[in-house]
């Protein structure tokens, strides 16, 4: 995905007192290494003053669920986003056979980077957005390192921080069945938008409003 639109929604929301009040702190992601994205969000989680929200989509799940095991780390929301398991990575979890119906993204492998086939990239990634938005994002999609899929997670957050998951069902990058499978499994609180990948931009007040609840602020 398009790097500046990830960088926005995998944010750290730092919390400004009752009613959970956020500032989102956004996390400008390589995308080139897991690792590397991990320890960027770390450094960001480390200048938080108060208890943060880790939000991740796509992609992002990845890089959430490592950096989640954190004690400054209140919660996790992912939208549209990969959850792994120990041991698991981006290419083992899309190994898995897609469903009649549905579909994965059409990448395309240019030396060791990955993108999003740009002719299909408006359908597959967007198909819910204005042509002219996706024509852009496609051609303008910066790429991800091998290193970025290929590497498997070692610290799972979701199974000890509250988790929220939006499941979107028109997805044509991640398919909807593995979607709810990482959902299920995680033992998030669990939505589903009828909404293709790009759920934050055809989707912005549905989005926001999942993220506010996943605020245990309010409740503590």
């Amino acid at each position: 995905m398009e790097r500046r639109e990830l960088a926005y929604f995998l944010s750290v929301a730092e919390h400004e007192g009752i009613g959970g009040a956020a500032a989102a702190l956004g996390v400008a992601q390589p995308t080139i290494s897991l690792r590397d994205d991990v320890a960027e969000t770390e450094r960001v989680i480390a200048k938080a003053r108060h208890p943060v929200i880790l939000v991740g989509h796509s992609y992002g799940g990845m890089v959430i669920t490592e950096a989640g095991d954190n004690p400054k780390v209140r919660s996790l929301v992912y939208f549209a986003a990969y959850a792994p398991d120990a041991g698991e990575s981006v290419s083992t979890l899309s190994e898995a056979p897609v469903p009649p119906g549905e579909h994965k993204a059409p990448l395309v492998t240019e030396g060791n980077y990955l993108f999003v086939d740009r002719d299909k990239f408006p359908t597959s990634f967007a198909a819910d957005v204005d042509a002219a938005t996706t024509r852009f994002m496609g051609a303008a999609q910066l790429p991800f390192g091998l290193q970025a899929v290929q590497t498997k997670v070692d610290r799972v957050a979701w199974k000890t921080k509250p988790t929220y998951y939006m499941v979107t069902s028109e997805d044509h990058i991640i398919p909807p069945t593995l979607l709810r499978t990482m959902a299920k499994r995680s033992g998030a609180k669990v939505t589903e938008i009828k909404s293709s990948h790009a759920v934050m931009l055809s989707h912005p007040r549905e989005v926001a409003a999942f993220i506010r609840s996943a605020d245990t602020s309010a409740t503590d």
